[in-house]
């Protein structure tokens, strides 16, 4: 873990230190999250180390804009998002509502205030305040609809997250009409292997066996879709990535419902 965070300050230092271009600096940025080999996000305890030790190098600096990339204000997303990562939901709380109140005081662009609604939604929703995240989500998508387009990748983001908590408030029709708007989007944007790709598949899936009201074609789409999304996942993420997992879960509650449905004198 010393390895990484050193390695991730090293690459960021030299990257100001020479003024390089947003585009570098933003590259350099990225490996207090991401595998610098695989190019995917860290999950779990490793990105929450790395989030931990990414604000305690940037701690001191000042907030006002410093350089290209604001390195104190960008690592306090950091560690808020770490923390969630590692399900520590309630200290992720206390982070992502300072910053959100640090952007509204600092006058900073309205697509990151966006971004840091988006992230302190997500954190109401695992804390069960399902109510306070929809109208937070849907605030976030359009705001980024409007600000962006549907093709940008904060809009493609947050509408698979505004679809997400739809569905866990049991509003399984605008979840799927959404989510039929925006997967192919997604789908032509970022292919298939891509994380939101997969997510909004995901969800679309759970959306359709999770309704109570699911034709036995709605059945069989689910359980179709989940396969192919748990294939790809497991291919470009690995079995133990928590998305992984987490349609594995899916896939066998699909199954066993779809089973159900057609045996019913043996459920």
């Amino acid at each position: 873990m010393s390895c990484l965070a050193e390695q991730a300050k090293l690459l960021f230092a030299e990257a100001e230190e020479n003024n390089l271009d947003y585009k570098v600096q933003d590259e350099r940025w990225q490996r207090w999250h991401k595998c610098g080999l695989c190019e995917q996000d860290h999950h779990g305890l490793v990105n929450c180390a790395l989030s931990w030790a990414c604000w305690k190098t940037y701690v001191g600096r000042p907030e006002a804009k410093m350089g290209r990339i604001n390195s104190r204000l960008t690592a306090i997303r950091r560690l808020g998002i770490g923390l969630s990562s590692a399900g520590r939901e309630e200290e992720a709380l206390s982070v992502k509502e300072t910053e959100l109140s640090l952007y509204r005081r600092l006058g900073v662009p309205e697509e990151h205030v966006l971004v840091a609604q988006g992230n302190l939604s997500n954190t109401y929703q695992f804390l069960g305040r399902l109510e306070e995240a929809l109208e937070m989500k849907q605030a976030v998508y359009l705001g980024h609809l409007r600000l962006n387009g549907e093709e940008h990748e904060g809009t493609l983001l947050e509408a698979s997250n505004y679809a997400d908590t739809l569905m866990h408030l049991n509003h399984f029709d605008e979840a799927k009409l959404l989510l039929r708007k925006m997967m192919p989007v997604a789908r032509r944007v970022f292919g298939d292997g891509n994380e939101i790709t997969l997510r909004m598949r995901w969800c679309y899936a759970g959306a359709l066996y999770g309704d109570p009201g699911a034709t036995l074609g709605d059945l069989r789409e689910a359980v179709t879709t989940l396969e192919d999304v748990e294939r790809i996942s497991r291919r470009v993420m690995s079995g133990a990535h928590p998305i992984t997992e987490g349609i594995e879960d899916d896939l066998r509650n699909s199954r066993a419902a779809l089973r159900a449905r057609e045996t019913p004198g043996d459920a």
